[in-house]
């Protein structure tokens, strides 16, 4: 069994789950595929769909599961790595207004880079990931992650306040000069 985790942010991320859906279709995906959607509204004849489960009906599926497929929340890629699951994490990004930000590709980027991971940038890029899942080796969930989870929190963090500051700052340059601000 598959497991496809979306999270709990409140915008749609349908376009994994049409990819799911046509790779299915194609053979490439033979498992039974269980999702956890939230926000996102899908109907599919392959998948099972739920809105939300409770987080130990969660933990029996990442269990059970062969491998997860999931957006990149962070507190996702935790409880699968502590349960030694293989993960293709694959980021909600704003130009398709899937999140506000694109936080979560910094998250892929750092996950992947210590090899927690396969990451998935792009749509088209999931069937290579499936196909790498099985003989792919990731490294060990280590306990003392907390750090990493505060040094992933605190980049977040400085990336968005700047963005702001920079925001308020081309805002006051671009009308300082005509009075608009009074």
């Amino acid at each position: 069994m598959i497991l496809i985790t979306l999270g709990t942010q409140d915008k749609s991320f349908v376009r994994i789950l049409q990819k799911v859906d046509e790779l299915i279709e194609k053979k490439v995906i033979k498992e039974e595929v269980i999702v956890q959607a939230g926000y996102t509204k899908y109907e599919s004849k392959n998948m099972k769909i739920f809105d939300y489960v409770d987080k130990k009906k969660l933990e029996e599926y990442i269990e059970k599961s062969s491998f997860v497929i999931t957006h990149a929340g962070v507190g996702t890629i935790f409880d699968c790595l502590k349960k030694n699951k293989k993960i293709i994490a694959i980021p909600r990004l704003s130009k398709y207004q899937e999140h506000n930000n694109d936080h979560q590709l910094q998250i892929v980027e750092e996950f992947s880079k210590d090899n927690f991971i396969i990451p998935v940038y792009e749509m088209d890029e999931l069937e290579d990931a499936i196909a790498k899942i099985k003989d792919f080796k990731p490294n060990k969930y280590q306990s003392n992650n907390k750090n990493m989870v505060k040094l992933i929190g605190d980049y977040i963090d400085n990336h968005e306040r700047r963005r702001i500051f920079a925001n308020i700052k081309k805002f006051f340059t671009k009308n300082k000069d005509s009075n608009k601000i009074k």
